[in-house]
């Protein structure tokens, strides 16, 4: 068990405190897919988005582990799952990338923005037509001269509409070879690069999603991040940091709705009890308990593991796998225990539900979780017979 100095407390509470006073208007601005501008100034104020950067470019210069810490108190204390979302996509899409991978000239001119929040990050990666299939992406990186010419088109990027900084991955090779992709830091305002619409979605509807159009962008060589060919080892990276920072908010979110199921089925009383002595009531809310737990437990498991440079290839996809399905159930047994008033929108409880759904499908889905952890095992690799 991770034993939190009293450092990493107060700077829990610290972010706690400012995230228990935002998202009083989340239903309505849930309602009308509203992100909360005003809830970004104010985390921005308080320096969270400096997390994990280095204090040279203006970080806070925390580990992984301290990082996914506060986190989850932002989860816990936030009510506004989808300004959580967005907070956490900002940090890991482009501030991850550009500190492990950027040159130094890169970091010193957009690490302080984004470490400020004045510049918002998303990356571009998934396709219309593949899905989760990175290796078949169909954008193009093309050199000429003292640039490169990118083309092609991005689906479902968050952040998308409100972004400055877009972090798009491009086939440079042939597709298929996993030295084929490069990634590139791409300015918002790059002539060629348009932003579609804000896409309505079932959940997380204060955090925007967009597609992203690439023609005949051009992007100078000093924006790319790493080396050419680099693209899938930086998608491995980010994706580790992106499954442990933003499920990590996610134990928290589920800490919050367990301690309201909690206290509802110790005040609703039914045929003359409470209903948290129903046996049956009782078992859901000790389901959840049980799920916050093991959940809460991978996830700080495995940035300790990833902290300490080990191997977590396959603590990061059972990881994932975990809390994603953990958090599904969580929601769909708060609606349970506050019977009609956890299916009204009024009390918030149906809108968890709709934002873990989506959980089971960003950042690889549950499908795609479990085909990398049966190719870990050894099941679907081809066999020899001699």
């Amino acid at each position: 068990m991770i034993r939190w100095s009293e450092e990493q407390q107060e700077l829990c509470r610290a972010i706690g405190e400012v995230a228990a006073k935002l998202g009083s208007d989340h239903l309505e601005n849930d309602k009308n897919g509203t992100f909360d501008q005003e809830g970004w100034q104010k985390l921005k104020d308080v320096g969270l988005f400096g997390l994990p950067f280095d204090t040279r470019h203006g970080g806070l210069g925390k580990d992984l582990t301290t990082t996914v810490h506060v986190l989850e108190q932002l989860g816990y204390a936030g009510r506004d799952s989808g300004l959580n979302f967005s907070v956490s996509t900002h940090m890991v899409s482009t501030g991850v990338p550009l500190q492990r991978f950027g040159s130094s000239a890169l970091k010193e001119r957009y690490l302080p923005e984004i470490c400020a929040g004045t510049m918002i990050g998303a990356h571009a990666i998934t396709e219309p037509s593949g899905g989760s299939d990175v290796m078949g992406m169909l954008t193009t990186a093309v050199a000429d001269g003292d640039d490169f010419v990118l083309n092609g088109s991005k689906a479902f990027v968050s952040n998308g509409s409100i972004a400055d900084l877009i972090v798009v991955y491009a086939r440079t090779g042939a597709p298929g070879d996993v030295a084929g992709i490069t990634v590139f830091l791409v300015r918002r305002d790059s002539p060629g690069l348009s932003v579609g619409n804000p896409i309505s979605k079932m959940g997380l509807r204060t955090s925007p999603l967009a597609e992203v159009f690439l023609d005949n962008v051009r992007v100078p060589r000093d924006h790319v991040i790493g080396a050419k060919g680099a693209g899938f080892l930086i998608l491995d990276h980010v994706m580790k940091w992106e499954i442990l920072c933003g499920f990590g908010i996610i134990v928290g979110e589920m800490r919050r709705r367990l301690e309201r199921c909690v206290e509802y089925a110790r005040t609703r009383t039914a045929f003359g009890s409470a209903i948290g002595s129903n046996q049956s009531v009782a078992n859901m809310i000790v389901e959840m308990r049980i799920d916050v737990d093991t959940a809460q437990k991978w996830i700080h498991d495995t940035a300790e593991k990833l902290q300490s440079k080990a191997d977590v290839a396959s603590d990061i996809a059972i990881t994932k796998l975990v809390v994603s399905e953990a958090n599904v159930r969580s929601a769909l047994a708060a609606v349970q225990v506050f019977g009609g008033y956890g299916y009204v929108s009024e009390y918030g409880v149906e809108k968890d539900l709709r934002d873990a759904v989506g959980g089971r499908i960003y950042s690889g889905t549950s499908e795609v979780q479990r085909q990398r952890l049966a190719t870990l095992m050894g099941l679907n690799r081809p066999v020899k017979l001699s």
